[in-house]
């Protein structure tokens, strides 16, 4: 596996080290600000999940790679470009939801990750079906951060819908 394997895992840890580097200072502030979810974890557990995810990605990526043949030719194109494309799409809802503040242009980014890793399982599930199996807990992942965003969005837009302090009467 080493040093091609290791390369597959590292390279998706580009998008979010950097977005974290150049925002860190601010995220905390911005996502502290919000009126948060119940269930909506903190970002620094959004960004560690967000790691372990493009970890395993990777991971399954390099195995694609492998069984194809390594190198960068013809039969990879489609496999590994849409893996490409899919990952560009995830670090720019990175850099939309947490340095931009655009929970509505994220969510749609979502949505559109969302297709592109269910066509790479597909895609990848004939080539590899670890990989394509790697791929679930992505998908699962993608549902949490959508319904999370989703929730940003809408109270974005609509302030009725942000839940209420309630103030108690103290005697």
């Amino acid at each position: 596996m080493w040093p091609q394997g290791a390369a597959f895992v590292a390279l998706p840890l580009l998008g979010p080290t950097l977005v974290w580097l150049l925002t860190h200072h601010w995220m905390s502030g911005w996502c502290d600000s919000l009126r948060k979810l119940p269930w909506c974890p903190s970002h620094r557990v959004l960004l560690l999940v967000w790691t372990a995810i493009y970890s395993i990605a990777g991971y399954a990526s390099y195995l694609v790679w492998k069984d194809l043949g390594g190198g960068f030719g013809r039969p990879l194109a489609l496999p590994l470009g849409l893996y490409a494309v899919q990952l560009a799409i995830s670090w720019t809802v990175l850099i939309l939801l947490f340095t931009a503040h655009t929970p509505g242009l994220a969510l749609l980014h979502l949505l559109l990750l969302f297709g592109l890793v269910v066509s790479m399982a597909l895609i990848w599930h004939p080539i590899n079906k670890l990989a394509a199996l790697l791929l679930l807990p992505y998908l699962a992942w993608l549902t949490v951060v959508s319904s999370i965003t989703y929730r940003l969005w809408r109270d974005s837009l609509c302030p009725e819908h942000q839940p209420q302090p309630t103030w108690e009467k103290s005697d």
